[in-house]
């Protein structure tokens, strides 16, 4: 046995992953969704409440000298500008020093930035951190999605993933309701309200780092980086418990893995393997995250300003309408979560890409020939994001199951930072100059661009998915460190011929 927390590198043999899918849902797998997923709630309560207190930061009295275009626009850019620094900076050592470090570093990072933001005494004050919250928040994405796809079975992996990905709404929704209470200045004065709004971010993120604690490192990151002593130890232990939770034993795992364990992988490697191994993948990760950051942000950053400007809707009052179209969103990954296991990733992917961006185009058709009120607008948008609320989801799904497990944190947080560098932060540059301008068309111009690149990227998905539904991971994509029998580096996928690679079970 190794000492805990020591790596001692070679060549074994494992069936850590085999025995990982093969186990049945568990209360184990409760506290990693719990543990893991309710980062999402926080995101989605830091974007709704930027977008719900606009048009109340820039009014007389807020505390701060700020407008609703530098609110919507610039902040926001910022906010997804550090999500991007974060994704890669992070990512890179979540590959390197494991998930579980990393989940809670960047929650801590997220904590402090947040209580940074409550206390703004100034416009360069909240633009820095909201930047750094931003930061937070995307390294969480590239450590939280990795841990979750390696440590839930592969038959219930693609529901899990979307479902925690889609608890960003339910945080949305209280992000909406709860910016309704703070903006009510017959409760809080006009520059108090809005700084409670981030506190309880923080008071949240407080509890979900006490229960965090308990999550796991991720046995296949262990066994690779020469800690299988400990990946083995962690799965006795898991088995031992769901057996007696079910009180029969668990059935023999299908195959063993032989790995040259590693300490790190270098950038090179990384990049080798991203681009020129699996080319098609690459450019589906790339196609999926563009066009679900340019479609919501379309709708999403612009949306309290589109119902003040056009609909005459009160700032106080736009809570309630976001938090219809953030519970359609969650609903959305809730209830088509398990076609994405059943029905398969292809469809399901390039389904609801296409058939949201069409939804999308006939809403911006009703808008533009004014046939809409407040209410019927939002009722469109609420079925649009049900759509796209699940491919959205998928997409982070499938990059952080189709590329080999070495890359995974990395490759999450590049085609993350890359695909919502452009949509996210050009996203609300361009949107909100449109949706400020209280010009019909430049709104309906703003829809028609979301729409657009979200049904090129369900065209994408449609020729280049891979069918990974009820795979191991190992099987989808093949470890850099897998060998052969006979010691020889296990031969890369080739993912341009059939799209469904699979391993030899050693």
């Amino acid at each position: 046995m190794t000492p805990s927390g020591q790596a001692v590198t070679g060549t074994v043999t494992t069936k850590v992953p085999a025995r990982l899918d093969r186990l049945p849902w568990s209360r184990w797998h409760w506290m990693i969704v719990i543990g893991l997923g309710t980062v999402w709630i926080l995101d989605g309560l830091e974007v709704t409440v930027v977008g719900n207190i606009a048009s109340r930061l820039s009014e007389d009295g807020s505390g701060l000298p700020i407008s609703d275009a530098q609110v919507t626009g610039l902040a926001a850019a910022l906010y997804v500008a550090g999500s991007c620094a974060g994704a890669l900076f992070f990512g890179w050592l979540t590959d390197r020093y494991g998930r579980k470090k990393l989940f809670l570093i960047t929650l801590a990072v997220y904590l402090a930035a947040t209580a940074a933001t409550a206390v703004s005494f100034s416009v360069w004050w909240f633009f820095l951190f909201r930047f750094l919250t931003g930061f937070g928040i995307g390294g969480e994405y590239a450590a939280i999605n990795s841990a979750i796809d390696e440590l839930i079975p592969s038959k219930y992996r693609g529901r899990v993933d979307l479902i925690i990905n889609g608890s960003y709404w339910l945080g949305a929704m209280g992000g909406a309701l709860l910016s309704v209470l703070a903006l009510n200045t017959d409760i809080f004065p006009k520059d108090l309200g809005w700084r409670l709004t981030f506190a309880l971010g923080v008071v949240l993120g407080l509890v979900i780092l006490l229960v965090r604690r308990h999550v796991p490192e991720s046995p296949r990151w262990m066994f690779i980086h020469g800690r299988s002593d400990e990946a083995n130890d962690l799965v006795d232990g898991v088995e031992k418990e769901i057996e007696a939770e079910t009180g029969r034993p668990l059935p023999e795992p299908a195959g063993a893995l032989t790995i040259e364990q590693r300490r790190s992988t270098g950038f090179i490697e990384i990049g080798r393997t991203l681009f020129r191994e699996y080319p098609k993948r690459a450019v589906l990760g790339f196609s999926l995250f563009i066009g679900q950051a340019f479609l919501y942000n379309a709708i999403t950053f612009g949306f309290g300003s589109i119902l003040v400007k056009f609909f005459d809707v009160s700032s106080g009052s736009t809570g309630y309408f976001f938090a219809a179209i953030a519970f359609g969103n969650f609903l959305g990954p809730l209830l088509l979560g398990r076609l994405f296991d059943t029905v398969g990733r292809k469809p399901m992917i390039a389904g609801t890409y296409v058939l949201s961006g069409l939804l999308l185009f006939v809403t911006a058709w009703l808008f533009g020939n004014g046939w809409l009120n407040a209410t019927t607008m939002t009722v469109c948008w609420g079925v649009v994001l049900f759509f796209a609320s699940a491919g959205a989801s998928s997409a982070y799904l499938t990059v952080s199951e189709i590329f080999p497990m070495e890359t995974r944190a990395m490759a999450i947080a590049f085609f993350y930072a890359i695909g919502t560098a452009a949509g996210g932060i050009s996203g609300p540059l361009l949107f909100a100059e449109l949706t400020d301008s209280g010009v019909v068309s430049d709104a309906v111009t703003a829809f028609c661009v979301g729409a657009t690149l979200m049904v090129l990227a369900g065209i994408v998905a449609w020729f280049f998915a891979v069918a990974a539904e009820g795979k191991s991971l190992e099987d989808i994509a093949a470890p850099l460190s897998a060998r052969q029998d006979d010691g020889a580096p296990q031969a890369p996928d080739t993912p341009e011929a059939d799209n469904s690679p699979t391993t030899q079970a050693r």
